[in-house]
């Protein structure tokens, strides 16, 4: 076992995946933790006995041969999972407040197609051409479909990376229906001119494929995974933040916690925001140029979110996820704020539970927000936030209300309980710049200013998570592969996966 003990910065998604592996790899796994709560995105809290997700409610890659059903069933857990597929006629809702239109997506390669040319039957054949444009691009990612073989974004066709805008703007004509394919923009934090349209695929087909929710909440996959550590002899350590990590001659010496406990590795894995990384080492550990270029990076923007408690019998519940907007052509502006326009729109969802039944107790409304709502409390710290900081999460969860309202006039007499959070509390629980839903933005315009390498100038450290390669619940799992592969070789574990997948 000589070489092989390992420290993991941070219990999210992918520090939690990460570790797994290399636990299974016979690693000695000490995961250190700063929430009392691990998980990251998959925690979930309770509230009037209802259990809310803060981040995982819709979940792609977990049907029959998906990659992510493929690494679950690698690392034993698939069946300890409670899952619940969306409706395949319906996967998703749009809704746009213009026109009073609604739009419903169906699952399903062929499906989905059918389904947009039976509303607009002039652009079948463009829709056709678009969406095997889509799986031509996510063709292009071997690791997406856990093929051995590249993992480089920079080999790639043209199209790969135009924009998103330009991408759907190439094969479709009428601009409602351009505006209707970029629906999923909430999921990845998509941005006109910018995001690129490898991201929009590979979020699109994933979803395409079939999608699933968690039955009573995400944490049993952060709890699953934990199990997968400590049965192989690792360690969780939760409530305690790394505060300072000592470097000397590029090498990493130990890492100190906020009770000033000293814990030693022979490798070292940042599973955190990387400008968090930054923050707890002296400026000599990187070079300068290192340094900026990660504080360069601009983010994805934040969330702000509304949890429901709801009287018995009143609201149905929803097996997929509902999306409204305001117009057509704010698609593309949720990052933008503006207190007199907000919000462009926003989604809604009623996560089920198990033996769910024909209502909902609970409902999430959850809409894009940029940090620089949030600004002027930025050197707040939780539950210290002052008067005005409440006052106006009420204003904004009322104005969310009253747009849902419109859909369901007698919704605000049947609530029970009003819960918020805001990009703040994104930025202090998951400890990410700016709060951002999905770090790093992806952007076409510098495709290589927001790639960062799983490899660092220290010899001994190592970083995963959403801000390395690809974001959310199919992308961590995989970018936690390729950081694992760092130290056990390439494509080693990918065949490993697929060999018993196989058999």
């Amino acid at each position: 076992m000589d070489n092989k003990s390992i420290i993991i910065i941070g219990g999210g998604l992918g520090g939690l995946f990460t570790g797994a592996i290399l636990a299974k790899e016979r690693y000695r796994v000490t995961v250190i933790e700063k929430n009392t709560n691990i998980g990251g995105g998959l925690q979930t809290f309770v509230r009037d006995k209802n259990i809310f997700e803060t981040g995982m409610h819709i979940l792609g890659g977990f049907r029959k041969g998906g990659s992510i059903h493929k690494i679950c069933s690698y690392l034993g857990i698939m069946d300890r999972l409670e899952l619940m597929d969306v409706d395949a006629d319906c996967m998703d809702s749009l809704h746009f407040f213009s026109d009073n239109c609604t739009y419903e997506i169906s699952e399903g390669r062929e499906n989905f197609v059918s389904r947009l040319s039976a509303y607009f039957p002039e652009e079948k054949e463009n829709i056709h051409k678009y969406v095997d444009a889509l799986y031509n691009i996510a063709d292009e990612v071997d690791f997406f479909y856990l093929k051995s073989g590249r993992d480089e974004i920079f080999s790639h066709s043209e199209k790969f990376l135009w924009s998103a805008d330009e991408f759907i703007a190439y094969y479709i004509n009428n601009p409602r229906l351009r505006a209707i394919l970029a629906y999923m923009n909430p999921m990845y934090g998509g941005v006109a001119k910018h995001t690129p349209a490898y991201i929009h695929a590979l979020i699109n087909v994933l979803y395409i494929n079939g999608a699933s929710r968690f039955i009573g909440g995400s944490q049993q996959l952060a709890s699953a995974l934990s199990d997968i550590i400590t049965s192989n002899g690792g360690e969780i350590i939760s409530g305690k933040s790394v505060i300072h990590i000592e470097v000397k001659d590029k090498v990493i010496q130990y890492v100190k916690t906020n009770d000033n406990t000293m814990y030693i590795a022979d490798k070292y894995i940042s599973a955190i925001h990387p400008c968090s990384l930054l923050s707890i080492m002296d400026e000599s550990a990187f070079p300068r140029s290192y340094r900026n270029r990660l504080n360069e990076i601009p983010n994805t923007y934040s969330a702000f979110t509304v949890y429901l408690v709801l009287k018995s019998d009143y609201f149905p519940y929803i097996n997929h996820t509902c999306y409204c907007q305001d117009d057509y052509d704010t698609v593309w502006d949720y990052g933008q704020y503006d207190d007199n326009i907000w919000p462009h729109g926003f989604m809604y969802m009623t996560p089920p539970v198990m033996q769910q039944g024909k209502f909902s107790k609970k409902l999430i409304i959850t809409t894009p927000m940029s940090f620089n709502a949030v600004r002027k409390w930025k050197d707040t710290t939780i539950g210290n936030r002052g008067l005005e900081y409440k006052q106006w999460k009420n204003m904004c969860a009322e104005i969310l209300i009253s747009k849902l309202s419109l859909l369901y006039p007698q919704l605000r007499e049947n609530i029970e309980k009003i819960y918020t959070s805001t990009p703040l509390t994104i930025r202090d629980y998951y400890n990410v710049k700016d709060g951002a839903m999905y770090g790093f933005r992806k952007d076409c315009q510098n495709i290589a200013l927001s790639q960062v390498p799983i490899y660092t100038k220290i010899s001994n450290l190592l970083l995963t998570g959403q801000n390395i390669n690809l974001h959310g619940i199919c992308g961590v799992p995989l970018t936690a592969i390729n950081t694992v592969e760092a130290i056990v070789g390439k494509n080693n574990i990918i065949e490993k996966i697929n060999n018993e997948y196989e058999h």
